[in-house]
């Protein structure tokens, strides 16, 4: 954990609050660790293209009625995007 807070730029956040989101994480079976003596090695347990696209299927689902095309839809509509960009 000590590594993971080194990461993180000023202001740090508090040690517990690292503490309870590898916790949720091992709870949802992202995260796994390797006790060496008393410190942990967090390693993930699901890879982050697996990750992403299960996110963004629950999101279209949940948000959009499962239509890709609203997904799109509202993204373009929302984004600063140039025609050549739309296209």
């Amino acid at each position: 954990m000590k590594d993971i807070l080194k990461a993180y730029p000023e202001p740090k956040p508090a040690a517990t609050t690292i503490a309870t989101l590898l916790k949720r994480m091992q709870n949802k079976e992202l995260a796994g660790y390797t006790m060496y003596g008393n410190s942990r090695e967090y390693y993930p347990k699901i890879e982050k293209g697996k990750y992403f696209k299960e996110e963004m299927t629950f999101m279209i689902d949940r948000f959009f009625n499962s239509s890709v095309t609203q997904f799109a839809s509202f993204f373009t509509s929302n984004a600063k995007l140039s025609q050549k960009q739309l296209k």
